[in-house]
């Protein structure tokens, strides 16, 4: 009797996500061996596509397990299935040659080196024993090294590196986990360390791994090459050493982070949770800031002074790794990877004087000269400059973003439904961009601040980058509404360059549209924005606002009781001058003599304050800080910005929780929120941190009750928090807790940074709501 013949079945799955170098093929290749189908697989611009034949429940596994099992760095958003037409004598499956296209797919983030290859890393017996390089598809450099899609070794700076014949073996075999990893090299075939030093002292070690350790130790600064970027390194230990990096580098105060071996090296000094430690060895590897414990600071003398928090990573690199094998002595295996190891390394980003971050030798040499003693280079290129990323513990096993770079870009960030595709050009300090694409927004790297030439152009190259790696044509152009942040003369010249609208919006609009657009609000919300400053619709100098957003319009319903800017930008550089302004506020400019006359121009901002000359009016949260801060003798003047409210927070943190002072504010009929009789109850207050405690329980009492009254007046349960007050851990938690109490859920900014880091992202989520609405008249 003859045999009843198998059924069979073909489709075509199309796969979309982050699914380019992260070993997305070859786990298909296996896949449909284990299930026995026959048929193809292939990159293309939107993705992964392939074409399966075989028993319809083979097909049908396949399928599943394709979302279920994917690989480590792969992220899959959709599978779609299609049915294709049967292939006479489909037998094999293969993996088949990438296919062009619009890019509809993106390239994953860096991820720091895994298990595996740190195994081979420290294996005597391994070819690629001690090799700075070592990567495969589960890790190792994507996004700064490549240069265009679809995700293949010649879209990348791995092009100038011929594979030998061990490494191409490797790269063409489907079962090797080496399969199409477009970094993978070795040291026969791949990039080389090179060492130098202008002080032959240095250069005594030919190994450059040794030669870098051993000026570490002895007190050099090294500029190290990394994955997106140069470090400036020295030893965390070294008070010499770190007081002349600042000295040379131009950073007085602003703290620096630094890297360990692994969280046990740390432990001694900084309080470290199980979600910190989780977060510390995340395959992103962002900078954590842990709190202090006693005896940070007389160790790291210099890293961190007066703040709360220090600033830690561990390795992502190879290069780190070996770093720190080789002060340990060059141990065998990997269990030392487990013991305390006593380097720790200051690693801050090597951009002088504010500038975009040193990427190539050439410009290394020129640009680290006279800061750098020494570098350890690579010849091969950083195509995309990404600087680390900082993040900070919010809720239990939450973490929030102080600037995200390296490791989550250009991760997308899901918006709740699909728009027209735009471009945000973002604000002038802390500058992001952001592209959106269907219902995706692409949040670039951390750019900077827009003050000088060289991060103007890093700025506009970014743009360019991102859109040609996104294959986006925007329909509109979206920025800030200040007319003379280079952000938005660039937009509107790339908006009449491309013939589309360049759209302004209102920059705490933004900031509350950044979380809304995060957590998916596409209904009338109330917002909080909370910074420094932003320039308002009606001209002013706006940063403590409340408001009702309804798409691309916001109705202003509350703002903070204005005080003066006494000599305009410059008070927002010098906390003094804000107390004054405050002491004004409240009926006692008299005292600002008695409390400032060491101040040469204290007589000189009386006469402004009481004049309006000047002096224009601010609603920033922001400035009340920095008059609390220079009430309580905390800071005076400014080396960075925020650094008075840092040390504040800094303060109130270490000093604990204290009862509000209810009588510190005031609220009037038109919504106006007063804190000027908070401040003035500072002046008699003689213990610094007391005070700081004081000023942050009753800020978030005010906060609360002003928020609660608007939500109830507007029938809203929870509120939108955006602007970078919303980085202060103690105001946050203090401020969740008494709008729990009153009913009013807090959504705040996870995915973005709350600060202008986010902004881009609120800009562009208006712009698509601008764009639609103009295409329904």
């Amino acid at each position: 009797m003859p045999t009843t013949p198998a059924i069979r079945t073909r489709h075509r799955l199309e796969v979309r996500g982050i699914v380019q170098g992260v070993g997305f093929r070859p786990f298909v290749f296996r896949l449909a061996n284990e299930l026995a189908l026959a048929g193809w697989v292939r990159n293309d611009a939107g993705g992964v596509t392939l074409e399966v034949e075989g028993a319809p429940t083979a097909v049908a596994m396949l399928a599943r397990r394709l979302v279920d099992d994917a690989p480590v760095l792969a992220r899959v958003d959709a599978v779609a299935v299609s049915q294709a037409l049967p292939v006479e004598d489909a037998q094999a499956f293969r993996i088949v040659d990438s296919a062009g296209g619009r890019a509809a797919t993106a390239i994953g983030a860096d991820a720091c080196v895994c298990p595996d290859c740190l195994a081979e890393l420290f294996d005597r017996g391994d070819r690629r024993y001690r090799y700075a390089f070592v990567n495969c598809t589960h890790c190792g450099p994507r996004y700064t090294i490549t240069r265009a899609l679809p995700y293949d070794r010649s879209m990348t700076s791995m092009r100038a590196f011929a594979q030998c014949p061990a490494c191409l073996a490797e790269y063409r075999n489907p079962r090797d986990r080496r399969f199409h990893a477009e970094p993978n090299a070795c040291p026969l075939c791949g990039p080389r360390l090179r060492f130098e030093a202008a002080d032959a002292s240095l250069s005594a070690v030919r190994d450059p791994v040794a030669a870098t350790v051993a000026a570490l130790v002895a007190g050099a600064i090294v500029g190290i090459k990394g994955l997106g970027g140069f470090h400036l390194a020295c030893d965390a230990r070294n008070a010499d050493a770190v007081a002349t990096l600042r000295a040379r580098k131009g950073r007085e105060e602003k703290p620096f982070a630094v890297m360990a071996a692994n969280a046990a090296s740390l432990a001694p000094w900084v309080a470290i949770t199980a979600a910190e430690a989780t977060q510390l060895a995340a395959r992103e590897r962002p900078i954590v800031l842990l709190r202090k414990s006693l005896g940070a600071d007389a160790s790291f003398p210099g890293v961190a002074p007066g703040l709360a928090w220090l600033g830690a990573m561990l390795p992502y690199t190879p290069l780190h790794y070996l770093l720190f094998h080789e002060a340990a002595g060059r141990p065998d295996g990997m269990a030392w990877l487990d013991d305390v190891q006593p380097l720790v390394l200051v690693m801050t980003s090597a951009n002088p004087g504010g500038e975009p971050l040193v990427t190539g030798n050439d410009e290394a040499r020129m640009r680290l000269a006279g800061i750098a003693d020494a570098l350890l280079t690579h010849d091969r290129e950083i195509v995309v400059r990404c600087d680390d990323s900082v993040m900070r513990a919010q809720d239990p096993g939450t973490f929030q973003f102080l600037r995200r770079g390296r490791g989550y870009t250009p991760r997308a960030i899901r918006l709740a439904t699909p728009g027209p595709s735009v471009l945000a050009t973002g604000g002038s300090f802390k500058n992001t961009i952001c592209v959106t694409r269907g219902d995706e927004a692409f949040i670039s790297q951390h750019i900077g601040d827009l003050d000088n030439g060289a991060t103007c152009a890093a700025f506009e190259d970014t743009i360019a980058h991102l859109l040609a790696i996104l294959d986006v044509r925007p329909e509109a152009v979206v920025h800030d509404l200040h007319p003379d942040f280079h952000a938005s003369r660039h937009a509107a010249a790339l908006a009449a360059e491309w013939g589309v609208p360049a759209l302004a919006v209102q920059h705490h609009h933004a900031h509350v549209a950044a979380v809304l657009a995060e957590h998916g609000v596409d209904t009338p919300a109330l917002g909080i924005a909370l910074d420094g400053v932003g320039f308002g619709s009606d001209g002013e100098a706006w940063g403590g606002e409340l408001l009702v957003v309804d798409g691309a319009s916001f109705q202003r319903v509350g703002a903070l009781a204005p005080l003066r800017l006494a000599g305009g930008d410059r008070a927002a550089r010098e906390p003094w001058r804000m107390a004054a302004a405050a002491l004004a506020r409240a009926g006692r400019a008299d005292e600002i003599a008695r409390r400032f006359g060491d101040e040469p121009a204290a007589a000189t901002v009386r006469q402004m304050l009481e004049r309006g000359v000047r002096a224009p009016w601010t609603t920033s949260m922001g400035r009340w800080f920095d008059a609390a801060a220079a009430l309580l003798g905390v800071q005076r003047r400014m080396s960075f910005e925020g650094q008075a409210a840092m040390l504040l927070e800094g303060l109130a943190e270490a000093h604990g929780t204290v009862p509000p002072f209810m009588e510190g504010f005031q609220i009037d009929a038109d919504g106006a929120l007063d804190l000027t009789p908070l401040v003035v109850h500072l002046l008699d207050i003689d213990d610094r941190a007391f005070g700081a405690a004081l000023f942050h329980a009753t800020l978030a009492e005010a906060l609360a009750t002003w928020i609660a009254r608007a939500a109830a007046r507007t029938a809203r349960s929870s509120v939108a928090c955006g602007g970078g007050c919303f980085l202060n851990a103690v105001l946050v938690r203090a401020l969740r807790g008494a709008l729990a109490a009153r009913g009013v859920a807090m959504l705040q900014a996870g995915a973005v940074p709350p600060n202008d880091g986010g902004l881009a992202l609120g800009q562009a989520w208006l712009g698509r709501a601008l764009v639609a609405t103009s295409r329904l008249h």
